[in-house]
């Protein structure tokens, strides 16, 4: 005989305003199964719970009801008093008259009918409810980072010192990511490697870290807290372990003009390279499709083409025969921490963008974006920090500065803005009049976007100290004329064209997530939005979780972000997944799918639908061991609850555990006035 209590909240007057409290308690207590129905001003607060745990144990209660806010709110606050007064926690459930009655009403009365009815389909599926136990699952404390920029550095070192282990990932020779391509960082104008290089340093030398570099994430199998990662070894024809890093083979390397990746194509490197002299691990790399001898290989060259570099190696590192190869790592949560691209304004564009012809798609020359003007700004950089032209190597009197480049442009395919061009180019403008005195930096902007500590006078700084020409308004048309390049665009504010002949161009082009992260996203079941960016679980409340339980995102590969605010979203969620590691075993709630395997007809329509891989091959033997047939199970550390294989299951054989069939269709009969 179900002995159910209704405990009705005023939230002040959120929900007294408009909904008769009084009535509707008084209603409810009528209603067949119920014994206790009270209603309190605050019944979140510390006395409206004692008054739930006390109702519990005087009137002996199977069930109870909370009529008040949502669920997702305070849901868990309810059933923690349940729990606190001797009652299964999940023999409690929320009537959300709040969000669902009170905040979208006016008419009082027919609030109050609204609210009753809300209570009694409850009160029908408590009375359904069976009592549930919380899934335990073993924890293993090592966390998988995948990207060595400074976010993925960030998120490593925060966890590393809490005491977890963590595997870090970077698919390129080195760690660092952008940050160790650029010269300085705003607002304070710091020395980027100077910042960067003690910390992928300190990555290097951690105990608890161990560094995969120029490797990849081939697949990810389990669930949080037991996650099985296999690694690809790219061949980096070098022996990490005999390798010292003397640079004897670069030097000796035939192939010497090969664009470098890092001085972002303005550069060159050998085939046999180290991306830059601040690299970690300092151990280089062949470049096979630039390689002599892998390329007189691949013509079917029997005779070897070279091997200068493995003769300049004393320690005998260099392995022409070195082959990829993987490695498994078992591991609790998952930090994607994969970076971004830059757009670039050429005419092969991926799906659903657009390229730049009225800036010549980018075939003018001494036309660079950001990334390139920083190496050129860069000590480290081809020119050794002189701002000089590509095209004749001549210091540059006039730059044109172009923002939102791809940004907050649906025609290009890219609306959203990339929050950090406003201010690099800014910092841009001050590195070029700091090292050409008496040069001429005009921008062409749209707004300006400086929202951050400090961005707002940094920006500032830039016009009234620097002497930067601001202009607001967009180019039309950018063309190559003798030794110059015609700019030309309309300033709004002064109602007029305008066109300047400029001696370079630099375009702040729109920051877009890494080649290949969707399908990084579909190897860890996360999801991505229609730019690519990794979605995070939600906005406000969960902004470095994703919706895959134990995989967090940091950086710029949830969205367009700059230093400060990647090393932040890093931090978090490194204090998540340490969270995570605090105990043995993570409890979580039951409400998961149940598979009846007696009624399965192992069609596995279920496993096709699951959105998160939660759903397992199970056979099914008899005493003997004979196969009897092969059934759908649910995996409760995988599965989040979403009910899609119960909606999808021609048999009828799955069920929500929580929301099953004859629960829901109680709270249907309950509106339509049959209770028994």
């Amino acid at each position: 005989m179900a002995r159910i209590g209704v405990f009705v909240c005023h939230c002040g007057e959120n929900i007294g305003r408009t909904v008769d409290c009084t009535k509707v308690a008084e209603a409810l207590k009528n209603h067949p199964g119920v014994v206790e129905s009270v209603d309190y001003k605050y019944m979140c607060s510390d006395p409206g719970q004692a008054l739930i745990k006390q109702s519990i144990a005087e009137k002996n209660l199977t069930g109870v009801v909370v009529a008040a806010c949502s669920p997702h709110m305070h849901e868990k606050t309810f059933r923690r008093a349940a729990f606190g007064g001797g009652l299964n926690p999940f023999l409690c459930e929320m009537a959300n008259v709040r969000e669902h009655c009170s905040w979208i009403h006016e008419d009082k009365e027919k609030a109050t009918e609204k609210a009753i009815a809300i209570g009694r389909t409850i009160v029908e599926k408590v009375k359904r409810n069976v009592p549930l136990e919380t899934i335990r699952i073993p924890v293993t404390k090592r966390a998988l980072v995948i990207g060595g920029g400074i976010a993925g550095i960030q998120a490593a070192l925060d966890l590393a010192d809490g005491g977890a282990e963590v595997i870090l990932v970077e698919k390129e020779p080195s760690i660092g990511g952008h940050m160790s391509q650029l010269s300085e960082t705003f607002p304070t104008l710091d020395c980027s490697q100077c910042i960067l290089t003690p910390r992928m340093v300190e990555v290097y030398q951690h105990p608890n870290i161990k560094l995969y570099s120029y490797s990849e994430l081939e697949s990810l199998e389990g669930y949080i807290g037991n996650f099985k990662a296999t690694i690809r070894k790219k061949a980096r024809s070098v022996n990490e372990e005999l390798c010292n890093g003397c640079g004897a083979c670069t030097q000796v390397c035939i192939q010497k003009k090969i664009p470098s990746e890092f001085d972002a194509g303005l550069g060159k490197r050998t085939a046999i390279y180290v991306p830059f002299p601040q690299a970690v691990p300092n151990i280089p790399v062949i470049d096979r499709k630039n390689c002599a001898r892998f390329k007189a290989k691949a013509k079917g060259i029997l005779k070897e083409a070279c091997g200068k570099c493995a003769e300049a190696c004393l320690k005998g590192a260099v392995d022409f025969d070195q082959e990829d190869r993987f490695v498994t790592e078992e591991v609790g949560a998952v930090v994607v921490a994969t970076g971004y691209q830059l757009y670039t304004i050429g005419k092969d564009q991926p799906e659903g963008l657009q390229g730049y012809g009225e800036y010549g798609y980018g075939t003018i020359p001494d036309v660079i974006d950001g990334l390139q003007f920083e190496r050129l700004a860069s000590a480290s950089g081809p020119t050794g920090g002189q701002i000089l032209r590509p095209s004749d190597g001549k210091p540059p009197k006039t730059i044109v500065f172009l923002q939102c480049i791809g940004s907050r442009d649906p025609q290009k395919g890219i609306e959203y803005c990339s929050k950090i061009c406003c201010m690099y180019v800014a910092k841009h403008t001050m590195l070029y009049k700091h090292k050409v005195h008496g040069g001429k930096a005009v921008v062409f902007y749209m707004d300006i976007r400086a929202a951050g500590k400090g961005y707002e006078e940094f920006s500032r700084r830039a016009i009234e100290e620097d002497g930067a020409i601001y202009i607001r308004g967009r180019v039309s048309r950018m063309y190559r004329d003798g030794q110059t390049i015609k700019v030309q665009g309309f300033d709004t504010l002064a109602g007029e064209p305008v066109e300047i002949d400029a001696d370079m161009v630099v375009l702040a082009t729109a920051m877009r997530p890494q080649p290949g992260i969707e399908t990084l996203a579909q190897k860890l079941s996360v999801s991505y939005d229609r730019h690519g960016f990794i979605n995070e679980a939600h906005p406000k409340l969960r902004p470095v979780e994703t919706n895959t339980a134990g995989i967090f995102v940091a950086g710029a590969c949830q969205s367009p972000r700059d230093i400060p605010d990647a090393v932040a979203m890093a931090s978090a969620t490194a204090a998540k997944v340490l969270g995570l590691f605090s105990k043995d075993q993570l409890e979580r709630e039951p409400t998961v799918a149940k598979v009846n395997q007696d009624l399965c007809a192992g069609c596995f329509s279920c496993e096709h639908v699951c959105p998160y891989g939660a759903v397992e091959h199970k056979e099914i033997r008899d005493r003997k061991g004979v196969l009897l047939k092969i059934v759908a199970e649910v995996n409760g550390g995988v599965c989040q609850g979403c009910g899609t294989c119960q909606a999808t299951c021609p048999s009828k054989s799955v069920e929500l555990q929580g929301f099953t069939d004859e629960q829901i269709y109680s709270e249907i009969n309950a509106l339509a006035g049959c209770v028994e």
